[in-house]
């Protein structure tokens, strides 16, 4: 599914804000529908069901797994690689361990398992310990595995990458950086810290209010100039937010604020419609209601890079 052949361009003064204001709508329509078709397509529904049985770690776990493996990509148990994917752990491979959740009868008024509340102070016996609800008692050492570690069928990959020549754009990019407010590093793959993270947007330091934008490093130079246009959008709209239930919206509006400007600049982003359809794909409206930022952003954007 490709979205454009070519860049585009606004020449004529007297009309230029208009035609920018019903293009960028009428690409945003595009993506809305496109989004649309991503959710019923039987690629993307299989690739959902398989993240859905990867869990979300803490942050304690993810320093953890990247402390002990910081090349990893998926983490599984062993058995939930071999019964849930058919793959199989490689002889000899080392486990990377993490806190896992011990979830048990757990006694209304301590909140301890049975085996602790017996041994403990606590009083309460209205009900016996097999009525109690479960719950969170505590957490044990888990071994989990790496993809990398594993061997067997491959899981189901949905290539979410900007294609086509990105020329001049990356550099583009990090020349206007001070003229968007936010410091810009393009860390090298090798001292990536991020886990799976392209890129990330965030506190330079206490001290200092500035977003700082850092993007791992690839051949991909489209992708790469994706993923910058992706934070900057971050740095833009969204850098004194703080409310987790708005994060999933913050990555539509990023990635929508991507996707328009990548395809003002000739770049295939039919890989942002799986993308924003994995992260709102209860409904893929939310990028038609919050039109107005995203075209606002975007228009910035290619204002300060076409300038």
């Amino acid at each position: 599914m490709e979205t454009t052949e070519s860049s585009v361009s606004f020449d004529e003064t007297d009309t230029r804000r208009d035609e920018m204001h019903s293009t960028i709508d009428a690409w945003i329509d595009d993506l809305v529908t496109a989004v649309d078709e991503a959710k019923v397509s039987d690629e993307f529904q299989e690739w959902l069901d398989v993240q859905s049985r990867f869990h979300d770690y803490s942050y304690r776990n993810t320093l953890l797994i990247n402390r002990q493996c910081p090349e990893t990509s998926r983490v599984a148990g062993y058995r939930t690689w071999q019964e849930e994917f058919d793959r199989h752990v490689q002889e000899g491979e080392s486990a990377i361990w993490i806190w896992a959740p011990i979830i048990t009868n757990q006694c209304p008024k301590c909140e301890n398992s049975p085996s602790y509340h017996e041994n403990s102070n606590c009083e309460y016996d209205e009900t016996p310990p097999e009525e109690w609800s479960e719950g969170l008692v505590g957490f044990k050492p888990a071994p989990m595995f790496d993809i990398s570690q594993t061997e067997g069928e491959p899981l189901p990959d949905l290539d979410a990458e900007a294609t086509r020549d990105a020329d001049d754009l990356v550099e583009q990019l990090i020349a206007a950086a001070e003229e968007f407010g936010v410091t810009v590093r393009i860390v090298p793959a090798e001292e990536w810290t991020h886990g799976e993270a392209k890129g990330i947007c965030e506190q330079l330091s206490l001290f200092d209010a500035q977003p700082l934008v850092e993007v791992r490093d690839r051949e991909n130079e489209a992708d790469l100039a994706r993923t910058l246009i992706h934070e900057y959008a971050h740095a833009l709209l969204h850098f004194d937010v703080d409310d987790d239930t708005e994060r999933a919206k913050c990555e539509v509006e990023a990635e929508a604020v991507a996707y328009v400007v990548g395809r003002y600049f000739g770049l295939d982003m039919s890989g942002s419609v799986f993308y924003l359809a994995a992260w709102e794909s209860d409904n893929p409206d939310v990028v038609r209601e919050r039109l107005g930022r995203v075209s606002t952003t975007a228009e910035k954007i290619i204002e300060v890079l076409d300038g």
